[in-house]
């Protein structure tokens, strides 16, 4: 690692803007991130090596907090999340029950033992890829898009727990072991915060570092996120329950803003950029194009998330539009590729076809939502003007 090849992974990055850029494109920035690192990386011209130590561990600072700023998207305190719960919940449920045979069915016709992880893949979603769609169309008022936000809300946490024991089943009692622990330690931190923030003490702390721009509550909670992850992987369990675990502590906290300003321009501006672009560097595309059985294993984890999500929505009485929303991912299908490439559980090319699979659902997600707006204001419509100002106000 030098500063010259650092400099071009920052530069690669700047790929994800320039794709996204586009008004109502709906273009995630890690799409053009994970491109550029195809074209700079194994696959493309190999101008980096994604295995090289510095690399390799600037990335995994990266991973750390893409997963922290994943757990802080979850939207816990969003008003009237709680109203969707039940029937984001039930549809989080027979998602999760309608993977595993679906996991099974893509194990059997791929040809490898993966049934798990890939039940896994079909079960997940993406809080912070679902939320900011539902912001920028408007629908975050509205009761389908509160039981969907919980659906997924709710699927993100249980895949991230379950991660560690489906990618190594034979380590699965000390990695549930670290993971309570880590739960441990997040809770006491959660509840030393309640004791202390509201004490004259903090709040002339934290107003004279907002003056003098010493950045205290970006510092502690970075002190926390590589603490709580050296914690995690000392006991056996890793980076991404504990980076996701001190984001759901914050998005449970309720911020502060200022914070996550200061999380967002580390992460988004650097860490996150260079993670998925080293992540790009390390997929086989070559592999891909060359075995067909590849290609199909991609395809078919595109079309059962859709079916599965769709009898999730269908069967818990919500809109198929949510079916297809909820079908959006990216924390963990990186998570899997990331560390089943780190482990040799996964093939290069194994990776390449999960993260195809994952881009894959962003276009779908991209529609759902579309969908779901159109629906919202076809309603909004047909209700009399005086229900449709109430509406809008609620």
């Amino acid at each position: 690692m030098t500063f010259g090849v650092l400099a071009l992974i920052v530069l690669a990055g700047l790929a994800g803007p320039l794709l996204s850029s586009r008004r109502g494109a709906l273009v995630p920035v890690v799409v053009g991130e994970l491109a550029a690192g195809v074209v700079i990386g194994n696959s493309g011209f190999g101008w980096i090596d994604p295995n090289e130590p510095t690399t390799a561990f600037l990335a995994e600072v990266g991973f750390a907090m893409l997963m922290f700023v994943a757990g802080m998207h979850v939207p816990l305190r969003q008003p009237g999340l709680r109203s969707g719960v039940r029937r984001g919940g039930l549809a989080a449920v027979i998602a999760g029950l309608l993977a595993v045979p679906g996991g099974i069915a893509v194990a059997r016709a791929s040809g490898t033992n993966h049934a798990s992880i890939y039940a896994l893949l079909l079960a997940g979603g993406s809080a912070a890829i679902l939320l900011p769609a539902l912001q920028e169309q408007r629908l975050l008022g509205d009761p389908p898009a509160l039981a969907l936000m919980a659906q997924v809300a709710l699927a993100d946490i249980a895949a991230i727990v379950l991660l560690p024991l489906v990618l190594e089943p034979d380590r699965a009692f000390r990695a549930a072991g670290g993971s309570v622990l880590v739960a441990l330690c997040v809770l006491a931190l959660y509840g030393a915060v309640h004791l202390v923030h509201q004490r004259q003490w903090v709040r002339q702390l934290r107003s004279l570092s907002k003056s003098r721009g010493w950045a205290l509550d970006l510092r502690l909670a970075l002190l926390v996120l590589f603490g709580l992850v050296w914690i995690a992987e000392s006991s056996g369990t890793g980076v991404l329950v504990a980076a996701f675990g001190v984001g759901l502590m914050v998005a449970a906290i309720g911020g502060p803003k200022r914070l996550s300003r200061q999380v967002t321009g580390v992460a988004q501006g650097l860490m996150v950029p260079l993670f998925f672009v080293v992540l790009g560097a390390r997929l086989d595309l070559r592999a891909l194009g060359q075995h067909p059985s590849l290609i199909a294993l991609a395809a078919e984890l595109v079309a059962l998330n859709v079916i599965v999500h769709a009898a999730a929505a269908i069967l818990s009485r919500q809109p198929l539009a949510s079916g297809l929303a909820a079908t959006a991912q990216l924390g963990v299908p990186a998570a899997v590729v990331t560390l089943g490439l780190q482990d040799d559980i996964l093939t290069s090319g194994e990776g390449a076809a999960i993260v195809a699979a994952a881009l894959g659902s962003l276009a779908l997600t991209a529609a759902g939502v579309t969908l779901l707006g159109r629906r919202s204001s076809k309603t909004a419509g047909n209700l009399s003007p005086t229900a449709s100002h109430r509406a809008k106000a609620r």
